[in-house]
């Protein structure tokens, strides 16, 4: 029987396990730090307000931008999300997707559409929902106001072309989602030109849940979505104009924030890489009765994948795994029931696996058999 060092394969949801540093971070935070973020002028303030300018610091490196100050802290990419697009006051426009969209994004558009006549058009794209860059300016309109683009898609880990997507928009504002991506994927946001970049801390960065938020190139373009205290221009019952006070109404998640930090410092080392994950891809690909929902290209693959069986349900093959080999994933439409729509795999969905920095190579390869095991059990073909 296959033998695991770590049986979670639900990375997509949220990474598990994270850095040890991370709890410690938070402990440490808790019990010795205390303190709110530019709320006085006493040594613990200083020290919690210096901790979380250094925490967007080093997520400005990682999503490849230079000002920081122009990253602001949601509770989630989600909170992110719809900062953004009804900061923007979109109305009586078109916003252009990628047909792999997570509901974080197809939510607020659907109410943008029932309140503010906000219609959303999927983006030219491939079989797998690649998009096809040179295709784009032949659905663009005068009323194109936004491009949203899900830089890793979370059911099958098709990683978009967002430069060449940058090239052929023009001048229209491109929003990014790197909820899947950012951590595992590298990502340059000022050399490929985007405007708006959503995070979340709890997933391939492997900080804490309840962490995340966006960059906004010119901050002036976006509206407060949540008004209250910053700490900052307190003469005032109006917002202050400036990022990031603008869009962090309110006290921050501070504990979490420490973890992030934490968690940014102290990446792990992966054993294994893009071949031994390939190898897992073509591995199955062979499996008779198997449908493998990933990349057409390996240059474009994200570390997600997610298969579907012509008999088995995506719930059965988890069960299945779960109850012989304690192997943890989600199955169903992973709150991305558009992705499904073009995938042909609504309304059942799939069966995802995420592997994260705490696998092996042996722990891939065992997957692999785990899987063939399972989807040839008689006691459910």
């Amino acid at each position: 029987m296959p033998q695991f060092t770590n049986t979670y394969f639900d990375n997509a949801s949220t990474g598990w396990p994270k850095p040890p540093e991370v709890a410690d971070a938070m402990a440490e935070f808790v019990r010795n730090t205390g303190g709110t973020y530019g709320r006085a002028a006493y040594q613990r303030v200083y020290k919690t307000s210096s901790m979380i300018e250094e925490c967007r610091d080093e997520l400005a490196k990682v999503i490849g931008v230079g000002e920081s100050g122009n990253i602001a802290f949601t509770q989630n990419a989600t909170h992110a999300i719809n900062t953004v697009l009804f900061g923007l006051n979109l109305h009586d426009c078109e916003v252009l997707v990628s047909p792999l969209e997570h509901n974080a994004v197809m939510r607020p558009l659907e109410r943008l559409r029932e309140t503010s006549n906000v219609r959303w058009k999927v983006l030219p794209a491939k079989e797998d929902g690649t998009i096809i860059p040179e295709q784009i300016p032949g659905i663009i309109t005068d009323l194109t106001r936004l491009v949203i683009v899900n830089h890793e898609s979370n059911v099958n880990g098709v990683i978009q072309p967002v430069e060449k997507i940058r090239e052929f928009i023009g001048n229209i504002p491109l929003l990014v989602d790197t909820t899947q991506s950012l951590g595992s994927v590298s990502f340059e946001g000022d050399k490929w030109g985007v405007d708006f970049i959503a995070f979340t801390g709890h997933k391939g960065l492997l900080g804490p849940t309840g962490t995340g938020g966006f960059y906004v190139r010119n901050p002036e373009l976006l509206s407060s979505l949540i008004f209250g205290g910053t700490g900052s221009r307190s003469e005032s019952m109006e917002m202050p104009l400036f990022a990031p006070d603008k869009f962090e109404a309110g006290t921050h998640n501070t504990v979490g924030i420490a973890g992030l930090l934490a968690a940014l410092k102290n990446r792990p080392e992966q054993d294994w890489n893009s071949s031994d994950f390939n190898g897992l891809i073509a591995q199955l690909q062979q499996v008779s009765g198997v449908r493998v929902l990933t990349a057409e290209h390996s240059v474009n693959r994200g570390n997600v994948f997610s298969l579907v069986h012509e008999s088995l349900t995506p719930s059965t093959i988890a069960n299945g795994l779960y109850e012989r080999f304690d192997i943890e994933i989600r199955s169903g439409l992973h709150c991305a029931p558009l992705a499904h729509q073009f995938l042909d795999t609504f309304p059942k969905g799939s069966a995802r696996f995420a592997p994260s920095f705490f696998h092996t190579k042996e722990d891939l390869q065992n997957l692999g058999e785990a899987l063939k095991i399972t989807l040839n059990d008689k006691n459910y073909v």
